[in-house]
């Protein structure tokens, strides 16, 4: 489902909400407080990225600097602002900070604000939950080919809370019967694929962690949301590979590409477009 006149009507009718709550406020300022929200939040996601690898806590424990040690103040743990202030190093040391928290923080005040402006798609809540927690999964894919089961099972949760919300609210079991439909397809086909491959050719040919996350995106997406992922899938990661071939790196058979990087990047867009009836 793409913007249309109804789309647009829902549209007015979440920022006629959001605006309600606090009269006088306009939508740039709404953008602006959802950036900064969105920035804090990838300032943790960054953290995780960096810390879930090597089994550190992402709870507990001050940030510090990778290189010297010297734990961070207050001024430069500013989303955003410190890393272009310190021009990307450590104040201290003069190692660089490298690009993946920035990247993280820029991604998540992304995705925050593009919730925001598709409000007549979807709740801006639910898509900053989803969008955030697929940005740390493709992330850590994309650099380690590592999907953690606990943020997938953390991914299926909330898709399952949202599907038994809207349930509850309409007095109907359909969504959430919709919502678990789509985590066992996305899961099956996945599975399917994996386990043919496996016995066909006597090797994996798909991380353990890919069937998985497909499930828990079915949950939010629903049986025609993982087709539709699945498709988007394939074309981000042609695109990726073709890149990767201009750039003059050979892919061989038994190369391995982060899936999961490119079920996430497909999933979001297909959570809007397809709309939330």
């Amino acid at each position: 489902m793409v913007f249309n006149r109804t789309a647009r009507r829902r549209v007015r009718v979440h920022t006629d909400y959001v605006f309600a709550l606090a009269p006088g406020i306009g939508l740039w300022t709404v953008l602006a407080a959802a950036g900064v929200l969105g920035a804090i939040i990838g300032s943790f996601i960054g953290a995780a990225l960096e810390r879930m690898p090597a089994g550190r806590s992402i709870v507990t424990g001050r940030s510090a600097c990778d290189s010297c040690g010297k734990a961070l103040t207050v001024q430069e743990l500013v989303p955003v602002v410190s890393w272009f202030l310190q021009r990307g190093r450590c104040r201290v040391c003069d190692a660089p900070i490298g690009v993946w928290q920035i990247a993280c923080e820029l991604g998540a005040a992304a995705i925050a604000m593009i919730a925001v402006l598709a409000a007549g798609q979807a709740p801006p809540l639910a898509t900053m939950v989803l969008g955030w927690q697929l940005l740390l999964l493709a992330l850590l894919d994309l650099r380690h080919l590592w999907l953690p089961r606990v943020l997938t099972g953390m991914l299926a949760f909330s898709g399952l809370l949202l599907a038994a919300a809207r349930s509850w609210v309409a007095a109907d079991a359909g969504a959430l019967i919709v919502a678990l439909a789509g985590g066992a397809l996305g899961f099956g086909m996945l599975w399917l694929v994996a386990t043919v491959y496996r016995r066909a050719r006597g090797r994996d040919g798909m991380g353990g962690g890919d069937p998985p996350l497909m499930g828990a995106i079915g949950l939010w997406l629903g049986p025609l949301g993982v087709v539709h992922c699945l498709l988007g899938a394939s074309i981000v990661g042609l695109l990726a590979a073709g890149i990767m071939h201009l750039a003059g790196r050979k892919i061989a058979s038994d190369t391995a590409l982060p899936l999961g990087t490119c079920l996430a990047a497909a999933a979001l867009p297909v959570f809007l477009l397809q709309g939330f009836a």
